[in-house]
């Protein structure tokens, strides 16, 4: 485990103890770290340990492979074994088991599946397999949509005939309204996603404060991650709620309007399945009328997705939801490891379950 070290770092050693002094007044504190790459960066750092005892950080739904649905899997591993289509996809989704199968397994089989960096990689895939359907697997938050939105139109303009995508982009906003909603819970605060914030924005969080909930936009070194904390402590010890930005190198107030404005062209929001959680009102995207020949789901006749189990005794949902820690999981670390994974929580780079395995608690 690669621990910060503080022999070089006044800065950091500061934050932690303001930290430490403000927490002296509260009770148990419940901050819920959105992004998966937050969880990480917390576990290979070693940041928990260096908390007040009275400062949880909870993992949230920020994992985009995670939430995929199982049926989603499936329904991609189709295409390519009963329609001969060929598959192109980000690295992370490959091991991520569906209802029945996962695209490991399919290509096991004889699938062809190209995994990529980008998704205007699949234009040139497209144009080298001009004689098969190429179909783009677009998942992932608002980091991504922006570079998805491109890839469409370009593809619109290019007048491909063979390339489609099969899309499956989350807005995070909508995900956190039901986890305040949920008193159960217990959650005090926010870190909010710094790279999605660098395209939304602050103000989709507003609802946040407004209900009482303190947040920081932080970014994924230790001293963002300390001063988001510092910030979201400080608001609950003086018992105000506001939306910071602690991560002002990248993100602005308003966000990237022109990557919003070419998303929005392309892609309009519609209620969509999160795995594990359920149908989320305005959660999701799906293509406009105008680009529908591009979609998947149509050129395919894809049937609706509507499966939101993980597979069975599988905890993810719980833990997406910050029910449960990874390790309260009654397969984790035995059934299911990064090497033979039960759930999506234990595949992802951005998956809770992974970074517990791999940096502890």
């Amino acid at each position: 485990m690669a621990f910060v070290n503080f022999s070089d770092d006044t800065t950091a050693r500061l934050l932690l103890d303001k930290i430490h002094t403000a927490a002296r007044s509260l009770d148990q504190v419940r901050l819920m770290e959105v992004c998966g790459t937050h969880t990480m960066e917390i576990g290979k750092l070693g940041l928990r340990s260096l908390l007040p005892k009275n400062i949880a950080l909870l993992s949230g739904p920020g994992c985009p492979v995670c939430v995929t649905p199982g049926s989603y899997i499936d329904a991609a591993a189709d295409l390519a074994l009963s329609y001969g289509a060929r598959i192109v996809t980000y690295g992370d989704l490959m091991r991520v088991p569906g209802i029945h199968t996962s695209l490991d397994e399919a290509k096991s089989k004889g699938a062809n599946i190209d995994i990529v960096t980008s998704p205007l990689i699949a234009l040139d895939i497209a144009k080298a397999h001009a004689d098969q359907q190429v179909v783009f697997l677009t998942v992932g938050f608002e980091t991504t949509t922006p570079a998805s939105a491109k890839a469409i139109v370009n593809a619109a303009n290019e007048r491909l005939q063979n390339l489609s995508f099969f899309v499956s982009h989350k807005i995070i906003p909508p995900a956190l309204e039901i986890l305040i909603a949920d008193k159960q819970l217990g959650i005090s605060g926010f870190l909010l996603p710094g790279h999605v914030s660098a395209i939304i924005g602050q103000m989709p969080y507003q609802f946040l404060a407004d209900q009482g909930f303190p947040a920081a936009i932080t970014g994924f070194e230790a001293l963002d991650i300390f001063s988001g904390i510092l910030f979201v402590t400080e608001m609950l010890r003086h018992k105000k709620a506001a939306i910071v930005n602690a991560y002002t190198r990248i993100a602005k107030p308003q966000g990237n309007q022109r990557a919003q404005e070419f998303v929005y062209q392309v892609f309009r929001v519609a209620d969509v399945l999160w795995r594990g959680i359920g149908i989320l009102p305005q959660s999701g995207l799906v293509t406009t009328d105008e680009y529908g020949f591009f979609d998947a789901t149509k050129r395919f006749n894809i049937p609706h997705l509507d499966d939101t189990e993980m597979p069975e005794a599988c905890k993810c949902g719980d833990v997406l939801k910050g029910r449960i820690r990874p390790v309260d999981c009654p397969l984790f670390g035995e059934a299911c490891t990064p090497s033979s994974p039960v759930g999506p929580c234990m595949v992802s780079s951005e998956g809770s379950c992974a970074a517990y395995y791999k940096y502890g608690a």
